[in-house]
This record gives C-alpha cells, sequence and structure tokens, in this order.
C-alpha cells in the first residue's frame, strides 16, 4: 500500500443497505476510498481489474452464487496481496480456523460500531492484522514477524501423539470426530490440554497458528 494514497477498499455483501451504509463510513473516515461494490464474490471477481486491484476486502461469508469462503480462498490463489476483513454474524471456532486457512486478517461483526471499524482497518492497514481477541491477536502478530523465541517447535518437546494430534486439530475435523481415529476422547482431551500448556496457547485457533508459525502445517493446507 503506498503512503499518501487512499486504501482501496472493496466491499462484497448480498445486504445491499448494510453493505452502502458501511462504504459511506469508511468513505467519510478519511485515508480510505471503497472503489468497489459487489453482490456477490462471483460479481467482485467479475469486477476485478488487474491494473486497479483494491488494497483491502471487506467480505461476507453468506452469499448466494460465490459465498466469503469460497471468495476468500479464491483471493488467497490469486491475490494474496489483497487484505481480508470478513463481516459475519459467526464466529464459532471452525468458522475462524477455515478463514485463517484462506489467508484472513481480521473478523467484523455486521452491528460493528463506526468507531470500531474505522480501528479495524487503521490496525489492519497498519500491522496486517485485526483481531478483537487479545490472544489471538498476538499470535497473529507473532506468525507474521516471527519474533517470538519461545513460540518455537526448536523450543518445545512434542510427542508424536502430541504433534500428530496438532495436524488434526488444525483441519476442520471436531474433536469428537478425531477421537474416533484409533483413540479416544480421553486422550484427546489430554493431548490438547498438554498442548496448551506446552505452547501457552488457550483455544484450537491458538494451536493452528502455532502450528503455520512453525511449518508444521501451512495456510492454505
Amino acid at each position: 500500500m503506498e503512503k499518501d494514497k487512499p486504501v482501496k477498499i472493496a466491499m462484497v455483501d448480498d445486504h445491499v443497505l448494510i453493505r452502502d451504509a458501511l462504504a459511506s463510513i469508511i468513505n467519510e473516515s478519511g485515508g480510505y476510498q471503497v472503489t468497489l461494490l459487489a453482490k456477490t464474490g462471483r460479481e467482485f471477481i467479475e469486477k476485478l481489474k488487474g491494473d486497479d486491484l483494491p488494497d483491502l476486502v471487506i467480505l461476507d461469508l453468506n452469499m448466494p452464487e460465490m459465498d466469503g469462503f469460497e471468495t476468500a480462498r479464491w483471493l488467497y490463489e490469486h491475490h494474496p496481496e489483497i487484505y481480508i476483513l470478513v463481516l459475519t454474524m459467526y464466529d464459532t471456532e471452525l468458522v475462524l480456523l477455515r478463514m485463517i486457512r484462506y489467508g484472513t486478517r481480521g473478523f467484523l461483526k455486521k452491528d460493528i460500531h463506526p468507531a470500531e471499524l474505522k480501528n479495524a482497518i487503521d490496525m489492519t492497514v497498519r500491522t496486517g492484522y485485526f483481531y478483537s481477541d487479545q490472544l489471538t491477536g498476538r499470535l497473529m502478530s507473532m506468525l507474521k514477524s516471527g519474533d517470538a523465541e519461545h513460540f518455537s517447535l526448536n523450543n518445545t518437546i512434542l510427542s508424536d501423539n502430541e504433534m500428530n494430534f496438532l495436524r488434526l486439530a488444525s483441519t476442520e475435523m471436531t474433536y469428537k470426530e478425531i477421537s474416533k481415529m484409533n483413540t479416544s476422547a480421553r486422550n484427546v482431551d489430554n493431548w490438547r490440554d498438554a498442548l496448551f500448556t506446552k505452547l501457552h496457547v488457550k483455544s484450537r485457533v491458538g494451536l493452528v497458528l502455532y502450528a503455520i508459525k512453525n511449518g508444521v502445517i501451512g495456510p492454505g493446507w
């Protein structure tokens, strides 16, 4: 993103009133310009121009034709330089995991306050990430900068079972589904708790970010 030039933003949401209201707020914030509006992921892709790409896209998850998941994956594969902020009413762990896989930089609730919206965009432009959860934000910063010495596999001894569980926990499988793979629910609980302690994280999202940071899996795995 070039300094002294407005940050170009695309809004992709099939709820036109919400989309246009947020676009107006962004345009009035200063330093930002909504340059592309679309109702579906497919329309968004069709409107993209190679010589005038947005710097950031605010993307709804639930849309017809091509939803936010498919659109984020397409962007990750074709234009990873475009930052993605996801606009959604859902912030379940599996949604977070799936969208982080596709390079999402942050999550916004649809009832977000205008000041928080501006803060989210400011932070994403400045640091590359916006996560309201402090732990997740810290982990994403580590993932970006690589400056956390204690956050390294070289300094942490994981058993084969713990390493295998870490890989499985980084998929969309539920803990219950993992427990059915030649193991038990008790073992899954024990491995999860051990990893939380060893890796200094408190959530499944934290496990995934650790796995990405240390090359256990990669974004888009």
